[in-house]
């Protein structure tokens, strides 16, 4: 799976974006939770 990574500094959480449809994205207190949760929804 390929993904781009931000972090939302007010909360304090990164998003994790599929490359390929940027409406499918998931968030975590870590990068690997994030790149987790994204993974749940394919």
């Amino acid at each position: 799976m390929e993904y781009r990574v931000t972090l939302d500094t007010e909360l304090n959480l990164f998003i994790v974006f599929d490359k390929h449809d940027e409406n499918h994205f998931a968030t975590g207190r870590t990068i690997e939770q994030a790149v987790q949760e994204l993974s749940k929804q394919v």
